[in-house]
């Protein structure tokens, strides 16, 4: 079970203009709510419980969220305002101990893109939908069996298109510890180099899988014309998406219920009932190990 994610957040935003003169992009508010609180809402209900946020521009917003609770920590990329987003990274990894989800701060999407990483074990997986003609992709080609081959804004770079990258990945530590040694090697590229870039580096020596989910709802928000799809286009279809789940939900047929009259509780409600319908976890295996680890935990907080 996935407990950790690291947002890239020290990003100027400076293509949003006035929109972030007096905050960074992840503050921005869609529907009443900031993209990074919606973010790590969306985490939490997927089990998320730590948060690592590499911070920069206007860096005092996120060290906020990082005072109000223990499970989130933030570190600042001294020369933010000069690198690219592998550095943020690499700034990080000292404090990345276990598998995480990679996502960038300035994202707008639909909650199943948490729930299919999650739903993964012990892999590296990059995110990729399929068209957005959001004006600024980031296009991915894979080999015949899946695995990252090239990522580039400029179609004409690649052999083919499998999709378009989210900006939300599944990273295990050995593979961020790696990917972060392999780049260090060459010193001059440390500044300039983006995450992405790095992990199309480290697929030559050990593949990467790329999932794409066709019909995805999402947007990255780096323009004008981005906040404004967000707002327009985004935002709407995603409540669209969210409440014909749960008209799902409540159309789905009651369950037996017996009146159980031993010490519990025992009996529970169709809710908790559906909710058990996941994969199966082996007792064996170190994802179980862990739920049984933060349970023990959260005892003895609640206690």
């Amino acid at each position: 079970m996935i407990q950790t994610a690291v947002i890239l957040a020290a990003g100027l935003g400076s293509r949003l203009k006035h929109h972030t003169t007096d905050m960074p992009k992840g503050f921005l508010e869609i529907g009443g709510q900031t993209l990074i609180d919606r973010s790590m809402g969306c985490l939490k209900d997927h089990g998320i419980r730590r948060f690592i946020i590499g911070t920069g521009y206007l860096s005092h917003f996120y060290d906020r969220l990082a005072s109000t609770g223990s499970e989130v920590v933030t570190r600042k990329n001294p020369i933010f305002d000069r690198t690219s987003s592998f550095y943020t990274l690499a700034n990080l990894v000292d404090l990345i101990h276990e598998d995480f989800l990679l996502l960038e701060s300035d994202l707008l999407y639909e909650p199943r893109a948490l729930a299919h990483l999650c739903a993964i074990n012990g892999e590296d997986v990059i995110l990729a939908s399929g068209r957005t003609d959001s004006g600024d992709e980031v296009y991915i080609e894979t080999d015949d069996r899946g695995n990252l081959v090239h990522m580039s804004k400029d179609r004409g770079q690649l052999q083919s298109v499998a999709g378009e990258l989210v900006g939300i990945s599944r990273i295990t530590a050995d593979t961020v510890h790696r990917v972060v040694d392999l780049i260090r090697s060459t010193p001059s590229e440390m500044e300039k180099i983006d995450y992405e870039t790095a992990l199309t580096r480290y697929s030559a020596i050990k593949p990467i899988r790329v999932d794409v989910i066709p019909d995805l709802i999402w947007t990255e928000i780096d323009t004008e014309d981005h906040l404004n799809r967000a707002n327009t286009q985004i935002y709407p279809k995603i409540i669209q998406s969210n409440n014909e789940s749960i008209k799902e939900d409540l159309m789905q047929p009651p369950v037996k219920r017996n009146i159980l009259l031993n010490p519990g509780p025992a009996t529970t409600t169709d809710k908790v009932k559906y909710a058990q319908v996941v994969p199966d976890i082996c007792p064996r295996e170190k994802e179980f190990c862990n739920v049984m680890e933060t349970v023990a935990k959260d005892l003895v907080r609640v206690v």
